[in-house]
């Protein structure tokens, strides 16, 4: 359940106030702020974010303050922005980040790229994600999917279809019922008749991880 986490992260949130440990509230609030983009309150998401000084970060929390931006301004398709993050982005801080970190910055700035037109730099982002993905997170497959669907280029279809069946493979429920939304949109702009219980699919996968905004854009 998202909202468990996120009440987790709350309880934190105090913990780390109490202590006065002003890095590691920075840290739950970004990651309060990556739930709120999951759950498509962006206005709320982006006030957890502007909560934290970037002035006042080490490099560790910097990468992931600049990953937690990029991520919030995509899924609201504000793509030149958050590629001017990925621009300004400090190499020396995302070599010393760990794999997971790495993954995901450049999964989004490589779908953002590649909204921007800018396919070279997008594949070279794509690239390093092939280098620090787990082999069983389904990453790899999810951004070449998105990246195909932006850029309208490739068996986009098929591309989501391996994506779907990583992302089970490997448990990410969040990611599986964002590709079949996605899978959904693409057949119902073709007009095929399944893109109804593709939605429907969708829908009852977000409403079961306590996701309601989500839910809701799936209806049909």
């Amino acid at each position: 359940k998202i909202a468990r986490s996120y009440s987790l992260l709350e309880r934190a949130l105090l913990a780390t106030r109490k202590e006065s440990d002003i890095l590691s509230e920075y840290r739950v609030l970004l990651s309060m702020a990556q739930i709120r983009t999951m759950s498509l309150d962006f206005a709320f998401a982006d006030s957890l974010v502007n909560m934290v000084n970037a002035n006042n970060l080490d490099p560790q929390t910097k990468v992931l303050y600049n990953y937690t931006k990029i991520a919030l301004l995509n899924a609201q398709n504000k793509f030149k922005e958050a590629e001017t993050l990925c621009l300004n982005a400090e190499n020396k801080a995302l070599k010393n980040s760990s794999d997971g970190m790495r993954t995901s910055f450049y999964s989004e700035c490589a779908i953002a790229e590649t909204a921007v037109g800018k396919p070279d730099k997008a594949k070279k982002s794509l690239k390093q994600v092939d280098r620090y993905a787990d082999s069983e997170s389904g990453i790899y497959a999810w951004t070449e999917a998105r990246m195909a669907d932006i850029s309208n280029k490739g068996n986009v279809d098929s591309l989501y279809k391996i994506a779907e069946q990583r992302s089970i493979q490997s448990n990410r429920p969040y990611i599986t019922a964002t590709i079949i939304y996605h899978q959904a949109l693409i057949h119902e702009k073709a007009g095929k008749s399944d893109a109804k219980e593709l939605f429907l699919r969708s829908k009852n996968a977000f409403e079961l991880m306590g996701l309601p905004n989500n839910a809701k854009r799936s209806s049909r």
